[in-house]
């Protein structure tokens, strides 16, 4: 047996997470779960591995590609992609247990086999939220008050969510003889920010062999600006004629109307008709965000009306919206911002054990501080001060608490804030209240 050493190394695209990485991604997590909650979603969750025919053609052909899939025995199996067509089969395969319409959220890891580059990986984390079971109004105007709640409790206030209906898209589409293009046009027009409309066209007339006289009806739509009522307006006469189109307009009138009577406006929320959200299953509205400091990053948290997908595997009617806030590419724009405090630990207080013989004590302390909310982490050694000290520091803790002997025989401690230096002498009670209220006050701050 060969006693060499095998170094230690990930995948291409694949990534080790460490501490002060991973802190920072559970606390998005945690504000994702707690905005989904409180609108009534409920958690589930899907297998990592799905049989090949629940996940292949239910995205694109790009999702095809980049799916990892192989052999198991007889069995054809791949790795999920997204969390929305698991979604999709587990809804249609547990509906009469669920009851409708239903409300769910699910946090987990996905699978790409895509070309790594900044902010995109092969492995990545989704946290979704989807409305199954309804085709009201009223779920796809919460779809867009999710995402703003969920962005602004994450701490921005600079972004824009972006509105569109793929209803308006599709009716223009019939309009200009294009329908049985849609899905080769709609994949060129969502390309539109990243190539531009001279690319775009190209690409449409490629394609579709069409004449360039309906390429053009389409392209339209990317030239349309102004504010969402101008726009709004702007629609009318391009949809006139289409039913399908005009009901996209109007769906898009009524999710304005109701955002701006809740304070939503135009520095977070405006129509661009140019978006098109590349997956073939969207059909009524879609929503893309973007950061206004780093418009050029992509969107973070997607998603839309997709009242066919669960069609694939049921007969039962099961209409659904959502979408999905991509964290981990969420992450490394806030990386890019430095939005990321730096700390290595869980634990706002770091005790330090200045005398061997109390332990007791010091655990006793610990607990206290614990039963009281704070988080706590006891040094289990007594080494020098100073080095328990930097390594206090070094985690990030926010404060250390010392007591030697003189200190419990005189029922003090000292508390040392290290933010800025300053240590103040606190009585040592029962449950230490005092020691809590003057933590309570500092983190407060």
């Amino acid at each position: 047996m060969s006693n060499q050493l095998i170094q230690p190394r990930t995948l291409s695209g694949f990534r080790d997470f460490l501490p002060e990485m991973m802190i920072p991604r559970e606390k998005l997590m945690e504000t994702a779960r707690r905005v989904y909650r409180s609108y009534g979603f409920v958690p589930i969750d899907t297998p990592t591995l799905e049989l090949s025919e629940i996940l292949c053609g239910k995205g694109s052909e790009e999702t095809d590609r980049q799916m990892y899939r192989f052999q198991h025995g007889k069995r054809d199996i791949a790795m999920r992609f997204d969390l929305t067509v698991p979604l999709a089969r587990f809804v249609a395969q547990h509906h009469n247990e669920l009851g409708m319409p239903f409300k769910r959220y699910h946090i987990g890891n996905v699978w790409r086999g895509e070309r790594p580059q900044a902010g995109r990986f092969r492995e990545f984390a989704q946290c979704d939220f989807d409305t199954i079971g309804t085709n009201s109004i009223a779920s796809d105007i919460e779809t867009v008050l999710v995402i703003n709640d969920l962005i602004r409790a994450i701490g921005f206030e600079q972004f824009k969510i972006r509105l569109n209906n793929r209803k308006v898209l599709n009716g223009i589409l019939e309009k200009a003889n294009l329908a049985e293009h849609s899905v080769a046009v709609l994949r060129a027009l969502d390309k539109l920010p990243k190539i531009g409309p001279k690319k775009v066209r190209l690409e449409m007339l490629e394609t579709t062999g069409a004449p360039p006289a309906s390429i053009d009806q389409i392209l339209i739509l990317s030239q349309i600006t102004g504010t969402n009522r101008e726009i709004l307006q702007q629609l009318g006469p391009l949809c006139q004629g289409n039913e399908l189109a005009e009901h996209g307009r109007e769906q898009l009138s009524d999710v304005i109307n109701a955002t701006e009577s809740l304070g939503l406006t135009e520095d977070n929320l405006e129509i661009d008709v140019s978006i098109a959200r590349g997956l073939d299953y969207y059909t009524g509205t879609i929503v893309e965000t973007f950061l206004t400091d780093l418009p050029s990053f992509g969107s973070i948290c997607s998603g839309g009306r997709y009242d066919n997908l669960a069609q694939l595997y049921t007969k039962q009617q099961l209409p659904g919206i959502g979408a999905s806030l991509g964290l981990d590419r969420l992450l490394a724009a806030m990386q890019q911002l430095n939005l990321i405090p730096k700390t290595k630990t869980t634990a706002e207080v770091m005790i330090v054990q200045f005398d061997k013989s109390k332990l007791n004590e010091y655990l006793k302390l610990a607990a206290d501080l614990r039963r009281a909310g704070i988080a706590v982490e006891l040094y289990p050694e007594t080494k020098k001060l100073n080095q328990q000290f930097k390594y206090a520091d070094r985690r990030g803790a926010q404060a250390v608490i010392v007591a030697g002997t003189d200190e419990f025989t005189s029922g003090v401690v000292q508390v040392k804030w290290l933010a800025n230096g300053t240590q103040t002498e606190l009585p040592l009670t029962s449950g230490s209240s005092e020691i809590v209220e003057w933590l309570n006050t500092r983190f407060a701050t």
